[in-house]
């Protein structure tokens, strides 16, 4: 039975692995699935060997994880030198699926790449590299396809993941009574990051944007949204906790204040202003200042091409300006937060349609043959 080995390294990983196994799974029943994953892809059917730790934020925090990724990887080369693997699928998570993938390489075995590195932002030397070592790549921004063929890789725009969880949005309304928040009154939704570094980060200057901006909107409902698991010292958060249901949240409230990353595009499909705000290490900053090079760090604006949300990093990130673009953005007929739901609305056409876990089953079907 020809084997196919999936690879990710984190939560994000899981859930979009999980999706493409599922399809998998009902397109080639004759297929046997293994890999280095989470409890999602377990319930897909993939029969782990692995199970990855929590994952971590930052180039100096990474380090920590060497010895752990030295052994996997070993790992990995034993069970490729079984011939028994047909096809290797490596899901984001680059600093460790590169190197995997050129492990599979090195015995013939194709690769294929879902959520590929960020080269459009930083590590742009990695293509070359990467057109050696993968044999196709499913891309989940628009713009990544063409990057990709431009340096020989063989690139195919999937649509992104986050549609196919979007579909059947609720209304404000059932939003609302279903988190238990009032109808009449406005709603902020912080969303302070996934991981318990992120948040740690975030959490005090959210909590003060917050603050800043119910001394202008009285009645003003502040709710935060983490990830399962996550606790908050009601000293640092005063404000509810809701776990694991980030659309929901979204679709409830009338602006948000987000951690840069895939919940900013959460927000354009849900089409909810946001506030873009990222706070890390002064070591991991100043290297991100040296590699990273394009102008915006926020996925909605990457997408965009501008600024549609206004981005607070690293020392910007001060409450009081905060709360000044949070006050326009909860004001229904302020300027602002027209121009950034026109934005948002851009966004959300270039992202694709639902379907991209099937499309990429689809792709490992044809290339196990």
């Amino acid at each position: 039975m020809p084997e196919v080995v999936f690879v990710a390294g984190e939560a994000s990983g899981d859930l979009h692995a999980s999706g493409v196994a599922a399809e998998l799974a009902r397109l080639r029943p004759d297929l046997q699935m293994t890999g280095f994953g989470g409890p999602l892809m377990e319930k897909a059917g993939v029969k782990l060997f692995d199970k990855y730790e929590t994952g971590v934020m930052g180039f100096a925090e990474i380090i920590a994880h060497i010895p752990r990724h030295y052994f996997l990887l070993q790992s990995l080369r034993e069970r490729f030198a079984k011939n028994k693997v047909a096809l290797l699928v490596v899901v984001d998570y680059p600093g460790f699926n590169m190197k995997a993938a050129a492990a599979a390489a090195e015995r013939g075995i194709p690769v294929l790449y879902y959520v590929t590195p960020q080269v459009w932002a930083w590590g742009a030397n990695r293509l070359p590299k990467l057109a050696k070592i993968i044999t196709k790549a499913a891309v989940i921004l628009p713009f990544e396809e063409n990057l990709l063929r431009g340096h020989g890789i063989d690139a195919t725009f999937v649509g992104h993941p986050l549609l196919d969880r979007a579909q059947n949005l609720p209304s404000k309304s059932q939003a609302r009574a279903t988190l238990g928040l009032s109808d009449s009154e406005p709603v902020l939704a912080l969303f302070p990051g996934s991981r318990q570094q992120e948040i740690d980060r975030h959490i005090d200057d959210f909590v003060a944007s917050a603050k800043a901006t119910q001394k202008f909107i009285p009645g003003l409902q502040t709710i935060v949204s983490v990830a399962p698991a996550i606790t908050l010292d009601p000293e640092r958060c005063p404000y509810r906790l809701v776990h694991s249901a980030s659309f929901t949240v979204l679709r409830a409230a009338d602006a948000a204040l987000c951690k840069s990353g895939t919940t900013t595009l959460e927000a354009a499909i849900s089409d909810t202003p946001l506030v873009v705000a990222y706070r890390t290490s002064e070591i991991s900053y100043l290297l991100a200042r040296l590699m990273v090079t394009i102008p915006h760090i926020g996925l909605v604006n990457v997408v965009a091409g501008r600024e549609v949300a206004r981005e607070f990093v690293q020392d910007d990130l001060s409450p009081a300006k905060v709360s000044v673009e949070l006050e326009r953005l909860l004001d229904p007929i302020d300027t602002e937060r027209a121009r950034v739901l026109e934005g948002l609305a851009e966004v959300r056409g270039k992202l694709g349609t639902p379907g991209a876990a099937l499309r990429v089953a689809q792709m490992a079907a044809e290339m196990v043959r």
